[in-house]
């Protein structure tokens, strides 16, 4: 299918019923999650939004999940996005959830060394256990960036357990020919150094690239795209697409410790 539109390509609310009311929802169920669940903040930077909440269960831990959010890169918060924890923590895992600086005041490539940074804080923090990495949209992004050779020190490479993207966009040219770019101020080098589909993975990394089955078709096609050329370069790597699910319902499936996404990151399905 020739795409000529590519803002209606990446246009996600205007194609999924009540949006507004689903977005909304996030936030009421992080507020809820938050007055549930003590975290610690913690900053990893001296700006406003370089810090990570730190989410510890109440049972034996077992491993240590980041979760990094999503919204192109230049809306929300993690705050917005604490619920996403649930289905983590309630299995065992200590649960970060990063906020970073955003577009236009950062570049994606600034935005990428914010997460590394507050990924390698988290790790220090809660050493010695498996560590996941999951992100949504622009986060799926940003997780699968980690998992590029040379962006994470070797030490916490190491303990890379699995990496799962959520509706990632893996290769960043498309939107140089959209409008939201005058926001993300992506130019051609940029899309190269920061495409996880145009760099080599880490030798033999786990990643999942998940997607709603009822996603816009550039989300389908991205997701596929990473896990096919990953599968050349060493990577072990799977394209699941979760049936009935949209680009802001497929995350649900992180909210339980049953939930579909959260026993594919921790590999319990």
């Amino acid at each position: 299918m020739q795409i000529t539109d590519w803002d209606d390509a990446y246009q996600n609310g205007a194609y999924i019923a009540d949006a507004d009311r689903l977005v909304a929802g996030w936030a009421e169920r992080a507020d809820t999650f938050r007055t549930d669940h003590a975290g610690q903040e913690l900053r990893y930077g001296k700006d406003s939004r370089q810090f990570l909440d730190l989410f510890r269960p109440d049972r034996a831990l077992r491993g240590l999940t980041v979760i990094v959010h999503g919204g192109y890169w230049h809306k929300f918060e993690g705050r917005a996005f604490s619920h996403l924890a649930a289905g983590p923590l309630a299995a065992g895992q200590a649960v970060a959830v990063v906020t970073y600086t955003l577009a236009p005041e950062a570049r994606i490539a600034d935005i990428t060394q914010e997460v590394r940074r507050a990924i390698i804080l988290a790790a220090q923090k809660v050493p010695d256990v498996p560590l996941y990495l999951t992100g949504h949209s622009a986060g799926g992004h940003l997780v699968s960036r980690m998992a590029c050779r040379g962006v994470l020190p070797e030490d916490v490479a190491a303990r890379l357990a699995h990496v799962m993207s959520i509706s990632g966009v893996h290769d960043l040219r498309p939107l140089l020919r959209t409008e939201m770019n005058a926001i993300l101020r992506i130019d051609a080098q940029a899309a190269a150094d920061e495409s996880p589909a145009l760099q080599t993975p880490i030798d033999g990394v786990r990643l999942t690239c998940v997607v709603g089955a009822q996603e816009r078709p550039e989300f389908l096609r991205q997701n596929d795209l990473l896990a096919n050329i990953w599968t050349g370069l060493g990577a072990d790597t799977r394209a699941v697409h979760i049936p009935d699910t949209n680009h802001f319902t497929v995350i649900a499936g992180l909210e339980r410790p049953d939930g579909t996404l959260t026993r594919l990151l921790l590999d319990q399905s």
